[in-house]
């Protein structure tokens, strides 16, 4: 009869723990939510839709979470996905993947010719088209500043490509004053082509961290940097 009355007892203690258990309320479960697109850690995935999101300012993940929940960035998934959530949840989520750090590898994609033009439209603009330098706002390294502008190293050509044509025709959009719109509407399409191409073969050394706030002033006014 003991040992009846203890088996009985351990299976109800078993039941209601299972009954009880619930998933971790953590960031780090919350995020795998995003993992089937952007990567277990943010790293990226072949998809041009799903771009690395490690490693970039908090500041500018979070202004695109909620760009796509406000409906200033046109990507209906996304749009979906973060209709209802709320700015301080958006803010843990862009901490979360702003900490971490990835392999950064070159676009496979990428053609294996790169023009010169490409690499001087990066380093240095083309002033008759009143463009500056890519380096000028995203960094000597191209990982970007603290808190609001991107790193571009490690992105997909025709990710790089499709933003910028999104800039363009305003499927994408950001604070006043738009920087992005005005440089992308002053690019021509074979200039897209050539710097998106140019910017995925480049590799990376040493970590994607961006560059401290305040390191330099862009060229433009900016409604995503302070």
């Amino acid at each position: 009869m003991i040992k009846l009355l203890f088996s009985l007892l351990t299976l109800c203690t078993t039941a209601q723990a299972a009954e009880t258990a619930v998933a971790p309320d953590t960031i780090e479960a919350r995020a795998q939510g995003c993992a089937t697109c952007h990567g277990p850690k943010g790293e990226g995935t072949a998809n041009l839709n799903f771009p690395r999101i490690a490693g970039k300012p908090a500041g500018y993940l979070f202004n695109q979470m909620k760009n796509f929940r406000d409906g200033d960035r046109s990507y209906p998934p996304m749009n979906y996905l973060l209709a209802y959530m709320h700015d301080d949840y958006l803010t843990e989520f862009a901490q979360f993947f702003a900490a971490q750090s990835v392999d950064m590898k070159s676009s496979a994609l990428a053609p294996t010719t790169i023009d010169a033009a490409a690499e001087s439209l990066v380093k240095t603009g083309d002033p008759t088209r009143g463009v500056p330098a890519c380096v000028l706002c995203h960094g000597k390294r191209l990982t970007g500043i603290e808190p609001g502008i991107p790193g571009l190293i490690g992105l997909d050509s025709r990710y790089i490509a499709a933003q910028l044509v999104s800039w363009r025709v305003g499927t994408r959009r950001a604070n006043s004053p738009d920087c992005m719109r005005d440089i992308a509407s002053r690019l021509t399409e074979a200039q897209i082509r050539q710097v998106a191409a140019w910017l995925s073969t480049q590799r990376l050394v040493g970590p994607p961290s961006p560059a401290n706030a305040g390191s330099w002033r862009t060229p433009l006014p900016c409604g995503s940097q302070p």
